[in-house]
C-alpha cells in the first residue's frame, strides 16, 4: 500500500461518514451520473461483466452500475469509506467489497470487463502508477473510464488566477482539526459556491451563456452536493490536477487507446480501452491498420 496519501484517506473516511448522499435527490443523482457516464461503452461489455469501482467512496456511482453489470467490485482503502458503501448498497447482491490500495487489490491481472476511477486518482502520491495499476486489471479490449481534475486548460487566465488564489484557502484549510474543518467548508459552501452558482443559474435565465463563469457547474445543483464538493476541494490533504494532454499522456502509457474525452463538465472525464482487445487482433492479422 506504498502508493497511498494515509492523511488523504482518512479525510475521505470523514467525509464520507458526514455526506453519505442519502440525501442526494434521485433527479440530481442521475444528472450528475450522466455526466460521468455519458461517454462509457455500456453497449460493449458483456451481458455479465465484471468489473471494478477504484475509490468507491460512499458507492454514490457503484449503485448506478451495479443494476446493469454481472459483478461489481467496490475497493477502497478507507474502511469507514466502505461501511458507507455497504450501507449505500444494502441488497445489491452482486456488490463486492474490498478494503485495499490501487497496488494490492485482490483481483487478478486482465480478469476485469471495465473498470472506472472516478475523481480518486488525482489524490494518490503517483497518479500515473496508480492509473498503470488500475489498466493491469483489465482484459484486452476492456474499457476504463476515469476523471481527473483538470489543470483548467481550457479557461482563460484571469479563471486559472482565481483558483491559484483558491489553493491559498486549500492549503490552510486542508490542515484544520476533523471537527473543525466541515464548519470551515460548509462556510466556503455558503458564501462562495451558493452565490456564484446561482449568479450564473440567473444569467442563464437571462439568456446568457454561463459556461464562462465560476462555479456555474453547480447553478442547478443543490446546497448538499456544494457542501459535498466543497469539502472534497478545500478539505482534501492531497490533491493534484493535469491538463488534457498529460491525461491522454498518462492514458496511453498505461496501455490504453482509443481515448476519448468528454466535451461536457466536470473536466476531465476520459475513457479508453485496454491495447490487445478483438479489434487490435484483427487489424494485426492482415490489412493496411495492422502493418
Amino acid at each position: 500500500m506504498a502508493n497511498l496519501h494515509q492523511e488523504t484517506v482518512a479525510s475521505f473516511g470523514d467525509e464520507w461518514a458526514r455526506f453519505d448522499q442519502k440525501a442526494l435527490g434521485a433527479g440530481e443523482w442521475a444528472a450528475i451520473f450522466d455526466t460521468y457516464f455519458g461517454i462509457f461503452p455500456w453497449h460493449d461489455l458483456p451481458g455479465d461483466a465484471e468489473g471494478f469501482d477504484m475509490g468507491c467512496g460512499s458507492g454514490r456511482w457503484a449503485r448506478g452500475v451495479a443494476p446493469m453489470v454481472g459483478r461489481l467490485h467496490c475497493i477502497d482503502p478507507s474502511a469507514q469509506a466502505l461501511g458507507v458503501a455497504r450501507c449505500n448498497l444494502a441488497g445489491v447482491d452482486n456488490a463486492v467489497f474490498h478494503q485495499a490500495g490501487v497496488d494490492d487489490v485482490p483481483l487478478a491481472p486482465e480478469s476485469q470487463d471495465f473498470g472506472y476511477s472516478l475523481g480518486v486518482l488525482h489524490h494518490i502520491p503517483d497518479t500515473a502508477a496508480a492509473l498503470a495499476a488500475c489498466t493491469a486489471l483489465l482484459k484486452p479490449g476492456a474499457p476504463f473510464l476515469v476523471y481527473l481534475y483538470y489543470r483548467f486548460d481550457n479557461r482563460p487566465a484571469w479563471f486559472r488566477g482565481l483558483w491559484q488564489a483558491s489553493e491559498t484557502l486549500r492549503g490552510l484549510v486542508s490542515r484544520l482539526p476533523g471537527r473543525l474543518k466541515p464548519v470551515v467548508t460548509d462556510a466556503v459552501a455558503a458564501t462562495v459556491y451558493w452565490p456564484l452558482a446561482r449568479g450564473a443559474l440567473l444569467a442563464e435565465r437571462c439568456g446568457f451563456d454561463p459556461a464562462s463563469l465560476p462555479l456555474s457547474y453547480y447553478r442547478d445543483r443543490s446546497f448538499y452536493t456544494m457542501r459535498t464538493d466543497s469539502r472534497d476541494r478545500f478539505g482534501t490533504p492531497l490533491e493534484q490536477r493535469f491538463n488534457k494532454a498529460e491525461i491522454a499522456a498518462m492514458m496511453q502509457g498505461a496501455g490504453l487507446e482509443h481515448i476519448r474525452f468528454s466535451d461536457r463538465e466536470p473536466f476531465w472525464v476520459a475513457c479508453g480501452t485496454k491495447i490487445g482487445g478483438r479489434d487490435a487482433a484483427v487489424l494485426g492479422a492482415g490489412g493496411e491498420a495492422g502493418r
